[in-house]
């Protein structure tokens, strides 16, 4: 009997610390994303199942199971290939199908957690993007621009007492 009851106390620690470690599933990882999100019927269709307003696919369940811990854990239990997937698609929707965003964010991030997260780092995306912009308009300073005359007049003058 003591050894019955020490194995079954070892099974549930082992058990424990192996649920408190573990990630999500990878089992749909596979998934196509690029797909799904260039298709209006196929996006549409997980997002009503996400809103329980339609049947879910078996990798639409898993995500409905899922996605209210990942919210609220900012997605630890998430592979990397998850995360960024994650990323991808809620940039979309946010990007591309706000009415659906807010319905979505209305049932799982009621906070506005994640939108807020994401507006806040748009900066660096644009900025990124606007140092590109200026690296190749330097590069594109070797042409000859002889023929281009630039206006280096006095600037105007700034009187301070106004």
């Amino acid at each position: 009997m003591k050894r019955f009851i020490s194995t079954i106390l070892i099974l549930y620690f082992v058990y424990r610390s192996d649920c408190e470690n573990s990630t999500y599933t990878t089992m749909y990882d596979g998934v196509d994303l690029d797909e799904i999100l260039s298709s209006d019927r196929l996006l549409a269709g997980y997002v009503n199942c996400l809103l329980d307003k339609g049947p879910c696919t078996p990798d639409g369940k898993e995500l409905k199971r899922n996605l209210p811990d990942a919210i609220e854990n900012e997605c630890s239990k998430c592979t990397e290939k998850q995360r960024d997937g994650a990323d991808k698609v809620m940039h979309y929707i946010i990007d591309h199908k706000p009415d659906d965003w807010k319905k979505l964010e209305a049932k799982y991030d009621t906070e506005g957690t994640y939108k807020l997260k994401y507006i806040t780092s748009q900066p660096n995306v644009e900025s990124k993007s606007q140092e590109n912009k200026n690296n190749n308009d330097d590069e594109d300073d070797d042409d000859d621009d002889d023929d281009v005359t630039y206006n280096k007049g006095p600037s105007p003058r700034v009187d301070s007492s106004e």
